[in-house]
Order: C-alpha cells, then structure tokens, then sequence
C-alpha cells in the first residue's frame, strides 16, 4: 500500500505544527515517555518473576513428573500404594527421547526424625545425589557441609537449615528416620548428616530431608519409586515433549511443572491484576496529557482551521492532521520511554539492587528487569494508537464548530 504525496503533505504539515509549541510538546513527550518507561519497567519486573518462579518451580519437580495414574488423584494407605515398580525401564524409554536431559527417580515418605531428645515432624524425599543436586542451581544453598553422594558406606541425609537448628544437629550428627513400611510396619534407621541446605522458603526448610533412594528404599522395605522427574533441555520443550512421552508411555500419566506449580499460578494471577490495573491507569494518564495538548492546539489555531475550511479543506483531513499529531507526539514519548527503560534494565544487570526477601521467604533476590521485545513493541504501539485515538476524538468535536464561528474566534 503506497502513500501518496497528499498524505506525506499532511504528515509534514502535522510534523511542524508540533514544532509551533515547543514547551507543551515537550512536557506531553515527557510524560508520554515516564508512562511507557513506568509500564515497561513494570512489566519487564513482572516476567522476571515469572521466569524466576518457572525455573524453581521445574527445577523442584521436574519439567515433567511421570507417575502412576492414581499417584496424582487419590491418597495413599500406605507409602508407595500408587508408586512405580518397573522404574529402571521406563527411565531408559524416556531417555531415548532426544529433548530429555535426566529422568530422576524420586522416593516420598514422611515420618519422624530425631535426636534422641527431640522428635519431630519429617518430609523426605529419596533422591539420586549425583544428579539431583545439580539440576537445583540456584534454588538450593548448601550452609554447611556437603551434599549427598551415591555409593557412600553408610545411611546419610541432608537437612533444611531451620530443621537442623530445631534438632541442634550439625555436619556428622547422628540422627534417627522413622516411618512405616510398605507393609503398614513401622521401621527406623540410624544415619549421619552429610550437610545442612536452604532452599529460602522457612517453612520447607523446617521439614526437608534429602537421602538417597537405597536409604529411603531400605527405611519404606520396598523396591518402587514415588515418580520420575524429567528435566528438558529447555522450558519451551515441556508441551512437545509431555505429548511424546504421554503417548510413549499409554499406562502412565505424565503431568507438566505447571499442573503442580500453584505458588507459581497465584503469583501470576495477582501481578497479572496488578500491572494490568496499573498500566490502565498510566495509558488514561497519557491519553488525558496528549488530549489536553490537543485540545490546547486546536483552540489557539480555531481561526486558522476556520480558514483552512473556508479554503475548501475537509474536516476529515484536518482531523487526520490532528492525529499524525498525536502519532508524533505519542511515538516520540513512547519511543523515549522505551530507551529509558531498556536503559534502566541493563543498568539492573551491571549493577545489581538486591530485593529484601519477600513473604515466606528468607533469602533476597536480586531486581532483574526482562527485555522482552514482544512487551516493547507492544506497549510502543499501544502508545501511538492511543494518543491518535484521543488527538481524533479531540479534533472531531472541533469540526462541530461552524466556519463562522471559528473565524470569529478570539
């Protein structure tokens, strides 16, 4: 679609008639721009904290969990009722897919660890060490000592910070697991802690205890597997890759990270409600500026849209002058904004600000900004729409005027 050179002469026209009040554009630009940089800003905080909870949410369970159907809808009876008894092979079925990077298999049970002195509540999980440890990244800080290892001669654990000051335990504590069987008998076992960790969130850490599957297998007397972790190369492989194996394995249901990621869900909800309220409001603030602008333009230049009309000149062409206007207007501020915010955020990386730990948490976490080109190009867009939009709504009013009136304008 060509623009012809009447369309150029209005663009141009409407260019140099921003020029004729340098002050009031520049102030409507302005606030154009900390409008946009705010929404940016906001937003780019916003996927951060979706992709940060992402992550530790994949990286806790799995981007995929394959289990039994009956694991994922009914409780137990008795630890393992619903768990997986032929688990090497189904992990050597998942492998062979070629967007897998570990099948993990992992062993749930709850009972009670203690001291001697003290009893308390436990939630462990059997793991395999060598792998488990290194798909956790930055979701779990070792505080003491060191993390578990496959084949070591005796029964160790690793355990939450605040469980392991509930217990007084340390590096080399000998602690005491108990919990009931299979078979519904009760079983206890003597082991050493390995290393003490935090994964930030209190109330975890005041129950978790790692071991590694033959322990957690030995203290359950059973050979099954609660459910296997599988762990992608990338986030964006987890819809292709749950529909293969869902298909590779017909027997099993296998679910994504986000079907068990509900602190994951109500935190999107509620930025969702938050930023979407706030970018409303910023998008009214900008409309109300580049409207009032224009509505300041129109009625200074009256006499001169009244000849302009007496000339032969249609409203609709004034009108659409009046929204390259706003186009000029509103891009130049969004396009600022833009640039302060893609600033602002590359700033954040070289020198990072450091958040105070948020509510359930006991770690910080550093104020990452997202670049998202998809947000930027949106928002820029929706800036330019908008300030045409009112610009026109303004100027169509105007038209009402008849042209003796507006040349009769003082």
């Amino acid at each position: 679609m060509s623009i012809s050179p009447i369309d150029l002469t209005w663009v141009r026209f409407a260019f140099y008639n921003t020029l004729r009040n340098r002050r009031r554009s520049s102030v409507t630009i302005a606030i154009a721009a900390l409008g946009t940089a705010a929404i940016l800003l906001a937003g780019g905080f916003a996927y951060s904290t979706y992709e940060g909870l992402a992550q530790a949410a994949a990286r806790s369970t799995g981007h995929l969990i394959v289990g039994q159907p009956a694991h994922f809808t009914t409780d137990e009876d008795v630890p393992l009722q619903h768990g997986i008894t032929d688990a090497s092979a189904i992990q050597a079925q998942i492998l062979s897919d070629p967007a897998v990077r570990y099948v993990l298999p992992r062993v749930d049970l709850t009972g009670l660890i203690s001291n001697g002195e003290k009893s308390t509540i436990m939630l462990a999980v059997g793991i395999d060490p060598d792998a488990e440890f290194s798909v956790k990244g930055p979701f779990l800080k070792v505080i003491e000592g060191s993390i578990l290892e496959n084949n070591a001669q005796q029964a160790e654990i690793v355990l939450g910070d605040a469980l392991a000051r509930s217990l007084k335990a340390r590096t080399g504590s000998n602690l005491t697991l108990m919990t009931s069987t299979t078979d519904g008998a009760l079983n206890a076992l003597d082991v050493i802690v390995k290393g003490i960790v935090s994964t930030g969130i209190p109330d975890m850490d005041k129950r978790l205890v790692y071991t590694d599957i033959k322990t957690a297998q030995k203290l359950l007397n059973t050979t099954k597997v609660s459910s296997l972790g599988v762990f992608l190369n990338t986030m964006d492989a987890t819809g292709p890759a749950q529909q293969r194996i869902a298909a590779l394995l017909p027997g099993m249901t296998v679910q994504s990270w986000l079907a068990q990621a509900f602190f994951y869900k109500s935190v999107r909800d509620l930025y969702n409600r938050i930023f979407g309220a706030l970018g409303f409001i910023i998008s009214f603030i900008v409309v109300f500026v580049v409207a009032n602008a224009m509505a300041m333009a129109i009625i200074e230049r009256t006499r001169e849209i009244g000849s302009l009309r007496a000339m032969g000149t249609l409203p609709r062409q004034l009108i659409r002058s009046f929204s390259f206007e706003g186009m000029f207007l509103g891009g130049a501020g969004a396009l600022a904004g833009a640039a302060l915010a893609l600033i602002i955020a590359l700033l954040l990386t070289i020198f990072p600000v450091e958040m105070p730990p948020p509510p359930g948490r006991s770690t910080g976490y550093p104020l990452m900004v997202s670049i998202d080109a998809t947000l930027y190009v949106t928002t820029i867009v929706m800036m330019i729409v908008l300030a045409m939009l009112s610009s026109a709504w303004i100027a169509r009013r105007t038209m009402r005027q008849s042209i003796v009136d507006a040349l009769a304008h003082n």
